[in-house]
């Protein structure tokens, strides 16, 4: 079998203390993540962040940096991802906006809410970036070359 990453964006967005996470539906359990997804063909990591945290919790965000790039293999298949993640601010929400299939809804939550509700995270890069970005902030957009 050939090996083959796959990049995926997440978007770390925070509002006075709060997080927009997004609850989804995997093997018929809720679980939270960050709004996160993969990469498509003919598009940049900045859209593609944008698109997700649209598709995934209704909220248009404004990039303002990035948080970090992790390499990430899911013990649950054996796949690797890479994970460049993003910190943005909320814009606009557009509740009426349709959601991905499988995502029950966008869910704000502080950082020990999250941690209380470990059991649900989609993997550890949920609280890592989260901390990530708590302890170091974001590194300017910039260094995403186009």
């Amino acid at each position: 079998m050939k090996w083959e990453p796959h990049i995926t964006v997440a978007t770390v967005i925070e509002d006075q203390g709060r997080f927009l996470f997004t609850e989804e539906l995997i093997d018929g359990q809720p679980r939270l993540n960050q709004p996160a997804g993969h990469l498509e063909a003919n598009e940049s990591l900045l859209d593609a962040a944008r698109r997700e945290t649209l598709e995934e919790t209704g909220w248009e965000v404004e990039l303002t940096g990035v948080t970090g790039i992790y390499l990430y293999t899911a013990p649950s298949n054996g796949v690797t991802y890479q994970r460049v993640c993003f910190s943005a601010r909320p814009l606009r929400h557009l509740p009426e906006h349709p959601l991905d299939e499988g995502i029950i809804g966008p869910k704000w939550m502080t950082r020990e809410e999250l941690v209380a509700n470990e059991a649900s995270w989609r993997s550890e890069l949920v609280l890592r970036c989260v901390d990530d970005y708590l302890s170091t902030g974001s590194f300017p957009l910039e260094v995403i070359r186009l």
